[in-house]
């Protein structure tokens, strides 16, 4: 069982952009509804890649914060969770021990891990550092993302308990490898094209790259190019 924090935001401007953003999360300090679009509170700027119900919650392992800083200095941001938008914070699960479609009972809602997270380049602006969307892809540092299947109240202080592993051969690290290091390997990628728990968009990559036998461009993602 492991104690979480609990984050929300608001759309903000984003600084050195003129885009907004709900990036920037502080801890909550009494009770929220979860629901299937997330946390009551909690706001996407963008709906269109931001949010929904694949994205209901994003959690991001404090466990990362020191080797941030390690990379990029003491950086007041890094102080605190919260720099990397996420909803959930906590200390001892990482993309090495996470796998897809990993089921956990938070509060009085129960939450799947649908995906892990693909940077964009909000972060670049959030850190002020131009490469930081593609820092975060490169070390597999990314955090990932939970679909909620029954909504409920949570809390601050809330533990994380693992009701079920239905495809346990499948962490994240596993998935990042595959998306982002070995980037054709077919058998991976018809592993991840039938891998049900997972989100549609990451199947969806998959399977573009059997067809094509190429990698999609990940720049108007990760440097915000039109």
């Amino acid at each position: 069982m492991m104690p979480i924090t609990l984050l929300t935001g608001s759309v903000a401007p984003l600084a050195g952009s003129p885009a907004t953003s709900a990036i920037a999360k502080t801890p909550a300090a009494s009770p929220l509804w979860l629901g299937t679009d997330g946390l009551q509170g909690d706001a996407q700027a963008d709906r269109r890649v931001h949010g929904g119900p694949e994205k209901a919650v994003h959690h991001y392992p404090l466990d990362h914060y020191t080797a941030w800083r390690t990379d990029l200095g003491a950086l007041p941001l890094l102080d605190a969770p919260g720099a990397f938008g996420e909803n959930i914070s906590d200390l001892g699960m990482t993309e090495d021990r996470v796998a897809v479609g990993d089921i956990f009972r938070l509060g009085g809602a129960l939450i799947q891990v649908s995906q892990g997270r693909q940077p964009c380049w909000k972060l670049n602006h959030r850190f002020g550092v131009p490469d930081m969307a593609r820092r975060v892809q490169g070390t597999g540092r990314t955090g990932w993302y939970y679909r909620v299947l029954q909504p409920g109240m949570v809390a601050p202080g809330d533990d994380l308990q693992l009701i079920d592993r239905l495809a346990p051969e499948w962490t994240l690290r596993r998935l990042w490898r595959a998306m982002y290091v070995d980037r054709l390997n077919r058998a991976e990628l018809e592993g991840i094209a039938a891998l049900d728990v997972l989100a549609e968009g990451w199947r969806r990559h998959a399977r573009r790259r059997l067809d094509s036998g190429r990698v999609e461009d990940w720049r108007p993602r990760l440097e915000g190019r039109t």
